[in-house]
């Protein structure tokens, strides 16, 4: 199975639909983990509980201000389209107020990859806001999902961001339009690491962000 870890970003949801990695972390959902749920989407009993969770999640969403509780749902959702085959399948098969549209937009977020739901668990990016990420593909969704770390975007915002990538504007064109640059990151050093690197910089002519971007190329590599 193909690791999260630096080298291979693009494929670092690689985890089986409705496994608790994230939810079930400690680190992240501190005692809820040991009671974290996992959906399998081959085992009947187990697709019974998503389809409930499911419904349930669908006619009370109240819940938004607890991410651990909406990506719980959110898995249910990912784990029903699968053991069901299709949206309108598990839709059916959940019953209630659960939709094509709302399975759809929640499997999606289960769909993204660790690093950015572990953000979402983490309360860095709200759910609500998670579903717009989810809508861009590829490396698009990283680009989207750090800038709104980094630059506390609205949920209108990220919607309206991620309406423009796939519109086809690139990641960077349509930040740069909220006053966005890509790429940018402020922080903080130890003073001995700052002063090396201002030293550095210095004699090869270039800016400290430079030697932090060569450093870094050269470590993920």
């Amino acid at each position: 199975m193909t690791s999260e870890r630096p080298g291979n970003p693009q494929f670092d949801r690689e985890s089986p639909v409705g496994e608790p990695v994230v939810r079930g972390d400690a680190a992240i959902a501190g005692e809820r983990a040991r009671t974290a749920v996992q959906f399998d989407p081959d085992d009947p009993e187990s697709l019974a509980t998503a389809a409930e969770t499911v419904r349930q999640f669908a006619e009370n969403t109240v819940g938004g201000e607890d991410n651990i509780y909406m990506l719980r749902g959110a898995a249910a959702c990912a784990a029903l389209v699968r053991g069901e085959g299709s949206y309108k399948a598990a839709a059916e098969r959940a019953g209630g107020e659960a939709s094509v549209a709302f399975i759809r937009k929640w499997a999606r977020v289960h769909d993204l990859p660790q690093s950015v739901r572990r953000h979402v668990a983490m309360g860095h990016i709200a759910p609500t806001a998670a579903k717009h990420i989810a809508r861009v593909a590829g490396d698009a969704r990283f680009q989207l999902a750090w800038a709104t770390v980094d630059n506390d975007l609205t949920v209108r915002e990220i919607r309206a961001i991620a309406s423009e990538i796939n519109d086809g504007s690139t990641p960077e064109e349509a930040l740069a339009v909220h006053g966005i640059t890509a790429g940018e990151l402020t922080i903080r050093l130890s003073i001995e690491s700052y002063r090396e690197l201002r030293r550095e910089a210095a004699f090869d002519g270039v800016s400290p962000g430079d030697v932090v971007d060569t450093a870094l190329t050269e470590y993920f590599e």
